[in-house]
């Protein structure tokens, strides 16, 4: 039941649920404070706004400065809330675009972050490196399942970025290296002293998948699962 309440001497009179929210005294505020939105708060400062003016001393009117200031708050409020549902809009659109492009790569061939990569029939798959600086020299060593150095790759004087690698699988005599797997570790030179730039494997993207935290994921060839954002090359 909704009571009124007298006030000043005209005999105006506010409801109890308004002069609640003002003095943040009725239960539906203290449980439900947190959830209101910018269009509550602002219909409800209107209200108050509206009954102060009605009762205001006439000898001492309220300041309109203020007035104004606490507009402009709760218009601040309200372009909050807005551009809160904006963003979560266009990124709901920015992971459904992700999606499509993330799609249009099944079946083809891309470097990610890997140390490996496969021989077969005298051919390799391809592998690469990413670089943050000039280098005056990067260095690939290749090693066979039993962690043997079996060549050593140098890639001479290279630029910052991703660099791919077409490479004949030869041991260091110049010998056809076995079908097989092999891993890869890169090492620089660089003006700062030696770095460790990342390696990167080839594999075919089979397929996609949601991840956890909603972005795409490819699967490869090579079994591993991948962001779409790790992608450094499609070859």
């Amino acid at each position: 039941m909704t009571t009124q309440t007298t006030i000043g001497n005209n005999g105006a009179t506010m409801s109890q649920t308004l002069l609640d929210t003002m003095n943040g005294t009725s239960s539906s505020s203290r449980s439900s404070s947190g959830a209101t939105s910018g269009s509550d708060l602002q219909n409800t400062f209107l209200q108050l706004l509206i009954a102060q003016m009605k009762n205001q001393d006439p000898t001492s009117p309220m300041d309109s400065s203020q007035m104004t200031s606490q507009l402009a708050q709760i218009n601040t409020v309200t372009g909050i809330g807005q551009l809160n549902s904006s963003l979560t809009s266009l990124a709901a659109q920015l992971t459904t675009n992700q999606q499509t492009q993330a799609a249009n790569l099944i079946s083809s061939t891309v470097l990610a972050p890997g140390d490996s990569f496969s021989v077969a029939s005298g051919k390799a798959t391809g592998f690469g490196v990413t670089l943050a600086n000039d280098a005056t020299d990067v260095q690939i060593t290749v090693k066979n399942a039993s962690g043997q150095v079996v060549n050593t790759i140098d890639l001479g004087k290279q630029s910052p970025g991703t660099i791919p690698v077409g490479w004949t699988p030869v041991d260091k005599s110049g010998n056809a290296l076995p079908d097989g797997t092999y891993t890869i570790t890169a090492s620089s030179t660089t003006a700062s002293g030696t770095g460790t730039p990342a390696t990167l494997s080839a594999a075919v993207v089979q397929g996609i998948i949601k991840q956890s935290d909603g972005t795409p994921g490819l699967v490869l060839s090579n079994g591993k699962t991948v962001g779409l954002s790790t992608i450094a090359a499609i070859i």
